[in-house]
């Protein structure tokens, strides 16, 4: 198949030579002839695969011959925001179109600015968008293409009441585009009500890692962590790492740690403003630094190319959240590595995360590093471990004084 099979709009397809596309993805082979039928599409496929060219090329193409604001592309982060509106402007370069970002961190002035001027694509994150339109900087009224990028993401209980608010001012009469790497069954029911009679695209199974990605499973002791980190940046000569942390506080001192052992580190958490968090990614992308150290707020729409290794330096708590941080290396037909480090309390999260994956992933035990099974289960029994289904949600607890030690151990081991 040919993007020429995709759209007949000379301006888009321009601009796909420009990009240097030359075939298509199967996601977007899939979902884009069903896109540009005006059905609703919920489109499953693993990240770098194309998957935002799949929704902006037959939100586009309807788009091109209208002056009004027609497509609305709501994204969970700021920065998978600025990615979209980036892939938006690239693609609409030759049509006329005017891309508008929205996101929270930076200045209401310009965006008001660019609002007035005229916005016929406007890709945002919900917290901001609200704050405009109830400043009346903003009418959704002639909107028929709304997208949620990041489905997964957006209909969490965290966004909905934010995406609720926004739909009431978006006409009933639209399509919606749901798109993610990940749909677990709870937020796979959120989604088709909003929904109408939705087409189901699943280039891959939800969940799926791409085949270019090496994972290993590090048992490590909690306070061997950060000296286990330093070891393999320094003896294995990785060479560009994510690091993911569970909070901003946990990002700040690993930052510390690290630069106390001679490693240059960035650090990317809600915390920072936008100013902050664009020169961290720049100089990651740069390879001015060789370690970004992040909150999952760089798990989604972190698009930059040759990172070689993502740490879970804690383990993600959604096992969803596990496929969206590891799809950030080995993108667009690359390899990468994905490595985890796991305490005893977190053996629980890693069988959840391999339940979704469908198979074991490979340990690898470092002498030094990895946590002693009798000493850990001592301290793991004051402090129950929490167990979460395929959703995320807690299904409550376990204490882990009930189990022996060996079986602590096999808990920790692949199959």
């Amino acid at each position: 198949m040919r993007f020429e099979d995709l759209t007949e709009r000379e301006e888009l397809l321009r601009a796909v030579r420009e990009l240097g596309w030359t075939a298509p993805t199967p996601i977007q082979a899939q979902a884009i002839p069903v896109g540009r039928t005006g059905k609703d599409v919920l489109g499953i496929a693993q990240t770098g695969t194309g998957k935002t060219a799949s929704f902006l090329i037959p939100a586009l193409e309807k788009q091109i011959d209208s002056d009004e604001l027609r497509t609305l592309v709501l994204c969970p982060t700021r920065e998978l925001a600025q990615q979209v509106a980036a892939d938006a402007r690239d693609l609409a370069k030759h049509t006329g179109l005017a891309v508008v970002e929205i996101v929270g961190g930076v200045a209401y002035k310009p965006q008001i600015r660019d609002l007035r001027a005229g916005a016929h694509v406007l890709v945002a994150t919900p917290g901001r968008l609200l704050d405009h339109i109830e400043r009346g900087n903003v009418s959704l009224g002639e909107v028929q293409v709304l997208v949620l990028d990041e489905a997964d993401r957006m209909l969490d209980m965290g966004f909905r009441p934010q995406i609720d608010a926004i739909l009431k001012h978006v006409p009933r009469a639209r399509q919606t585009l749901l798109y993610s790497a990940t749909m677990p069954n709870g937020v796979h029911a959120m989604a088709l009500r909003i929904m109408k009679d939705p087409a189901r695209v699943e280039a891959t199974p939800s969940g799926t890692v791409a085949d270019g990605v090496e994972q290993k499973v590090y048992p490590v002791a909690p306070a061997r962590k950060p000296a286990l980190l330093v070891e393999l940046l320094q003896q294995t000569h990785w060479e560009q790492v994510l690091v993911f942390t569970a909070t901003k506080a946990g990002a700040d001192v690993l930052q510390a740690r690290l630069n106390h052992a001679g490693i240059d580190v960035a650090v990317l958490h809600g915390d920072r403003d936008m100013k902050q968090r664009k020169k961290a990614l720049d100089l990651f992308a740069d390879g001015k630094v060789t370690v970004l150290v992040a909150t999952d707020v760089a798990q989604r729409g972190l698009d930059i190319e040759g990172i070689s290794h993502v740490v879970n330096y804690d383990v993600p708590r959604n096992p969803e959240d596990y496929v969206h941080r590891i799809g950030r290396t080995a993108r667009a037909g690359a390899t990468g590595t994905a490595v985890t480090f796991v305490t005893a309390a977190e053996f629980i999260a890693i069988r959840e995360i391999e339940k979704l994956l469908g198979y074991p992933v490979e340990r690898v035990s470092i002498e030094g590093y990895d946590w002693d099974p009798g000493r850990e289960e001592a301290e793991s029994s004051r402090r129950p471990a929490a167990s979460v289904n395929r959703t995320g949600r807690r299904m409550g607890t376990r204490s882990t004084d009930e189990l022996t030690p060996e079986q602590l151990q096999a808990l920790l081991s692949p199959g």
